[in-house]
């Protein structure tokens, strides 16, 4: 559990990088959706390189059927996992802070323990106590954060609706695109067929080994997620981007897209238990503080007060608790 803990700490590290750089273009003036499509067109063109040199034609080509075994499959969850959470995230960056939507996006530590429930996964109660001491940790750190910038001059409604809301939602889409692949991965046993919910029965058994390298499934999800891309486009059909939001985008795709996704979905991908699932997604809390830290020394935005303080120290206690909770079910599962 802790190597799974330092892992997924890493990946918030460059995860963060996301709201810092989404940030900074939105004041740039860059439409969202290409901060948000172009994150993902470098992202397949830099893994697609990645697993050329790794393995030759034959890997993509491999990766290639995997997709077209299950092109619907693959579709839903690159649309709903990437596409649709990314393009939430990048459009609230529009109307709020870099820290707001980390923040509000934080509560992707509760909603996947919904997702989770909602696939018949069970964890124990000290896993759901630790997952609202880290979301409680991650409120305090909101209320506590300086106001200021741009989108303070807004409305209350509208940041609520367009900035904040926005972020909510994604906070869903993200575990939910993730957990079908999980899901996919581990066909259930005769005991979890038992529990696991009919409507789960749709989600394709898919038991090559390709899955269970990180960078593959991100290629597979990526792929999956093209299709929303071309028509959002098509219905939004937005001016060319600028040069400087490419290159930012570009950046995105190396920090966030390719490092940190691939660190967090490998840590993931070794969660033998929901509760190590749980754990792994509540790592991502930490991206406040990261998030935070880079716009001070960025954005310059205003260091936060006491209150944000204290509720960074109650995140790290609900991460040190996820820790207790997932070893008692791990030494069980060893036996």
């Amino acid at each position: 559990m802790l190597r799974l803990l330092g892992i997924g700490l890493l990946a918030s590290v460059f995860f963060s990088a996301t709201f810092v750089l989404n940030e900074q273009m939105s004041a740039q003036g860059g439409h969202w959706f290409w901060t948000a499509s172009l994150r993902y067109f470098f992202v397949l063109l830099m893994l697609s390189a990645v697993l050329l040199a790794q393995g030759g034609l034959a890997r993509l080509r491999a990766l290639w059927g995997v997709f077209w075994e299950h092109p619907l499959f693959w579709t839903l969850a690159g649309s709903v996992g990437f596409g649709v959470f990314y393009a939430l995230l990048c459009f609230s960056a529009a109307y709020a802070s870099g820290w707001v939507v980390a923040a509000t996006f934080q509560f992707t530590v509760v909603a996947s323990l919904i997702v989770l429930a909602a696939f018949g996964q069970p964890f124990s109660r000290q896993v759901t106590g630790a997952s609202l001491l880290v979301f409680l940790g991650v409120c305090l750190t909101n209320l506590g954060q300086p106001h200021g910038g741009e989108q303070a001059a807004q409305p209350l409604g509208q940041a609520l609706l367009y900035g904040a809301l926005p972020a909510l939602l994604a906070a869903f889409c993200y575990p939910l695109g993730n957990q079908l692949v999980w899901q996919a991965a581990r066909p259930p046993g005769a005991g979890e067929a038992a529990r696991r919910p009919a409507w789960v029965g749709w989600v394709p058994a898919i038991t090559t080994p390709l899955l269970n390298f990180s960078l593959h499934r991100i290629w597979l999800m990526t792929l999956g997620s093209m299709p929303l891309w071309l028509i959002l486009g098509l219905l939004l059909l937005p001016s060319a981007p600028q040069q400087a939001q490419v290159f930012s985008t570009a950046l995105v795709a190396l920090l966030s897209g390719v490092i940190a996704t691939g660190l967090f979905l490998q840590a993931r991908g070794d969660a033998k238990t929901p509760g190590e699932v749980a754990a792994v997604d509540a790592t991502q809390a930490s991206e406040v503080l990261f998030a935070l830290l880079g716009g001070v020394l960025l954005l310059g935005t205003p260091l936060p007060g006491a209150l944000a303080w204290a509720g960074l120290v109650v995140m790290l206690l609900g991460l040190a608790l996820f820790l207790q909770a997932g070893r008692p079910k791990a030494r069980a599962q060893a036996r």
